[in-house]
């Protein structure tokens, strides 16, 4: 990916990027307090905060997704 001079091939590597950080990768200062025994925290992703998804994707839920087409 590093030495591709193809501009469409960096701007599917910047697409997935995109996708993986809002949708696999919890963060830290989105988390919110639970009360239940087990844990103290539930991790959410940036779309789980906007109410678009309800759980942490996982890569291969990401990897096998398939877009609609528009």
């Amino acid at each position: 990916m590093n030495f591709s001079k193809d501009l469409q091939m960096h701007s599917h590597a910047i697409d997935f990027f995109q996708a993986w950080y809002n949708l696999a990768k919890p963060h830290q200062s989105l988390r919110v307090t639970v009360d239940d025994g087990k844990r103290k925290w539930r991790q959410r992703t940036p779309l789980m905060a906007e109410g678009l998804t309800d759980h942490v994707w996982t890569l291969e839920e990401l990897l096998t997704f398939k877009v609609p087409i528009q």
